[in-house]
């Protein structure tokens, strides 16, 4: 709604755009930051402003909000707590509210249900993670956004160290969705008075109502306390999970981290259940670091914008003495996994950096100022069915003149027309895929993916990569593959393209095998060093192989990497090159192969803090510190190194110096790029919500909207995008293929 007289022009700086909306505490206003950046800012009201009581906890709101500022919340831009009108400025989340989603469309079920339920489980450990409690957890403080759930207004949050503030005469809360400590002994309110607010916010996004519903917030504050919850119609396997959560006592309840596990063994589908509460699948969920993304609510004409912005076993398989992560076969289409280190980018070079699967060694991601559009191209939208329906994936693809060759998940590969995304052939495989490895690469008349076997053959080979035939699809050879490449790089690349040469590691870890790419001739093999595994890596037109002990890849733990490089015409290895590790190859320049060196905290990586810089001719190595420690999805493009953090932070560092370029922030969350081309960088995440960047200073050309519902906020992947000339193509989640032109991007909003 637009401005009203008496209303500020500007606050803090800030000049105002609309008024979002009003609440008893203050006024939100959409303004933007001097780069154009969209920004809800919240301005207590007048009367409140001289109450020292309520100035105190505004601080707390804001203290709050800055250590929780992620994935999950609406992250503070700027504040003046001490103004004196206080403000606070967040980022602009648009969506409808859980509220009023339900008020108007009704209920949630099946899958979006469940999703809601894990993103909001996931949302509520980090939250704990930094010691703060939420305290008001309900509908109308969670908003649907396009990128997935987010929790907001901690308006009386408090850390869990500090008192809780006296506040005489007044019940702070929503008493049906309040626990009952919260409403006895507001002093003693921990985490789990969040999770029991959790639970009775389930409940009512699945039935419209709460579990303690009544005539007057009076009669519901004592049924939290002493009657039991009403939840006959919410579906029969989240009931279990709702009542752990509604225990009256805090111990009986679960921590978040304990809820996400039962969360995750939920059916798939909420909505597939039969009078006996039987799913029509379990599952586990792997290991994700991140937060399932809530389907996509379409935009009214005005938004509606909040006051915020206003595993049943381990999904692990051996394979050669590895741990190797895999899909199970009822896995639900959005699941993210770190791999060993922070890796997880696919099989090859493009435009300086890994990731675009370019056979060949050509920069088929690289498109110039004026590209033309692939004949009769007109913008598309299309899905690739796999071998296994029940394993959606997200693929990658290759450009190739007019074709597109795509691959990944339970298609091995698939032949595209890049001008309408009609499919030519597809070959699919029928076991359950490793994540994260998608096409090996691609030459003039050769395409190489990866086949998995069935789990009722266990006569073939776990993995292997296969040859294709480009123009038919026709399969041409097939050899078993190795798996260790993850331990070693922090990449998944088990087999690379260089020239018309596919390298690729033998079925017991021990060789590098090279092959014509299309005959499948053998052309050299060459052992490992002694006591090691061995994962190609390459470097430009040259092949490196990066090396560690069986004991670190054992045990995960890659902290002294070796590199070799690799006679391309025997496979003889050079002299060693030592490297202080652990690092994660990420690109070339200037003929330097380029790693991110991996900071450690404990056992887990935490992000990159140093850059190294190998030159295999002469065996130099160089180091860089960064100025601080980058966490996100690393890349590379004409000679910059990338890192796109989860909450949508894209950071340009000089590979030569470790020196900051620049630094942006987009709001495309768990972006992976980026792919250079047609005078702009490209980020995309899962969603298939795609950002334009200026190579210069980073600064936003356009953002399209999400395109399917996926994974936000995830770290570790491949770049999605590919460009045929000034078509962009982008891979999303369930095997969603889409394309446009670059110069003419989808509208946002």
């Amino acid at each position: 709604m637009s401005l009203r007289a008496g209303d500020p022009a500007e606050i803090g700086g800030y000049p105002l755009e609309a008024r979002l909306g009003s609440g008893g505490m203050g006024t939100v206003f959409l303004a933007r930051t001097s780069s154009g950046r969209p920004v809800a800012i919240k301005l207590i009201h007048p009367q409140f402003a001289a109450d020292d009581e309520f100035r105190i906890r505004f601080r707390q709101e804001v203290a709050a909000a800055r250590q929780v500022s992620g994935a999950f919340t609406a992250a503070v831009v700027d504040a003046a707590p001490e103004a004196e009108q206080p403000w606070m400025a967040t980022t602009y989340i648009q969506g409808h509210t859980l509220s009023r989603h339900i008020a108007t469309k009704g209920p949630l079920s099946g899958a979006e249900l469940r999703r809601l339920a894990i993103g909001l489980a996931e949302a509520l450990r980090d939250i704990h993670r930094v010691g703060v409690v939420h305290r008001d957890l309900k509908p109308s403080n969670v908003v649907l956004s396009p990128e997935g759930p987010r929790v907001i207004d901690f308006g009386i949050s408090r850390a869990v160290d500090q008192q809780t503030l006296t506040i005489t005469g007044r019940v702070i809360g929503t008493p049906p969705f309040m626990s009952p400590e919260q409403l006895q002994a507001p002093r003693d309110v921990g985490p789990r008075s969040d999770v029991f607010s959790l639970g009775t916010l389930l409940a009512y996004s699945a039935t419209g109502h709460g579990p303690f519903d009544a005539e007057s917030p009076y009669i519901a504050a004592y049924q939290v306390v002493h009657r039991e919850p009403s939840l006959e119609d919410v579906p029969v396997s989240l009931r279990t999970v709702v009542e752990s959560c509604l225990a009256k006592e805090p111990n009986g309840r679960p921590s978040a981290d304990e809820l996400l596990v039962l969360l995750r063994d939920l059916p798939t589908d909420l909505g597939q259940i039969d009078a006996r509460g039987v799913g029509a699948g379990r599952t586990r969920d792997m290991a994700t670091e991140h937060h399932f993304s809530t389907p996509a609510t379409p935009a009214p004409a005005t938004p509606t914008i909040t006051p915020a912005a206003a595993d049943t076993g381990s999904a692990d398989t051996l394979i050669g003495h590895r741990l190797r992560r895999r899909w199970r076969p009822a896995f639900a289409a959005a699941v993210a996994v770190t791999v060993a280190a922070i890796g997880g980018g696919v099989a090859a070079l493009t435009a300086g950096g890994f990731g675009g699967n370019n056979g060949g060694g050509k920069s088929n991601s690289l498109a110039v100022q004026g590209a033309a559009l692939p004949d009769g191209f007109k913008p598309w939208h299309e899905t690739v069915p796999g071998g296994r329906e029940d394993i959606p994936d997200e693929l990658r693809c290759i450009a190739h003149g007019d074709a597109l060759f795509c691959g990944g998940g339970s298609v091995v590969a698939t032949r595209i027309r890049a001008r309408d995304g009609s499919r030519v052939w597809t070959a699919k495989s029928p076991g359950v895929p490793v994540n994260g490895l998608h096409l090996v690469g691609a030459t003039d008349d050769t395409v190489l993916g990866y086949r998995f076997a069935a789990q009722n053959a266990p006569q073939d080979p776990p993995s292997e990569v296969v040859a294709l035939d480009a123009k038919t699809g026709r399969e041409l050879w097939s050899v078993p593959s190795g798996a260790q490449s993850t331990a070693v790089t922090g990449r998944t690349q088990d087999a690379t393209v260089i020239g018309s040469v596919v390298v690729t590691v033998d079925a017991s870890n021990s060789r590098f095998e090279a092959r014509n790419a299309h005959s499948g001739q053998v052309t050299w093999t060459s052992p490992f060093p002694a006591g090691t595994q061995c994962a190609p890596v390459p470097v430009g037109p040259q092949l490196v192989a990066m090396c560690a002990t069986n004991t670190e890849v054992n045990a995960l733990a890659v902290r002294h990497p070796t590199l070799y490089p690799v006679d391309r015409a025997s496979g003889a290895l050079g002299r060693p090159i030592e490297v202080s590790g652990p690092a994660v190859p990420v690109g070339v320049a200037n003929g330097r192969l380029v790693l991110l060196q991996v900071h450690m905290e404990g056992t887990d990586p935490a992000g990159y803090n140093g850059v190294t810089r190998v030159d295999p001719a002469s065996r130099k190595v160089t180091y860089s510190r960064l100025a601080k420690t980058y966490a996100g999805t690393p890349g590379m493009a004409d000679s910059t190194v990338y890192v796109s953090g989860q909450t949508g932070l894209v950071t340009a560092l000089d590979p030569a110096t470790g020196r900051k370029k620049w630094s942006q922030q987009t709001g495309v969350e768990g972006a992976a790029g980026p792919v250079t081309g047609a005078g702009a960088l490209y980020f995309s995440s899962a969603t298939g919500r795609v950002v334009a960047l200026s190579p210069d200073d980073g600064k936003p050309l356009w953002t399209t909207d999400p395109q399917v519902d996926g994974l936000t906020g995830q770290q570790g992947a491949s770049p999605r995008v590919t460009l045929a000339g000034r078509a962009v193509i982008v891979a999303a989640a369930k095997n969603t293929l889409f394309a446009f032109d670059a110069q003419k991007p989808p509208k946002s909003g």
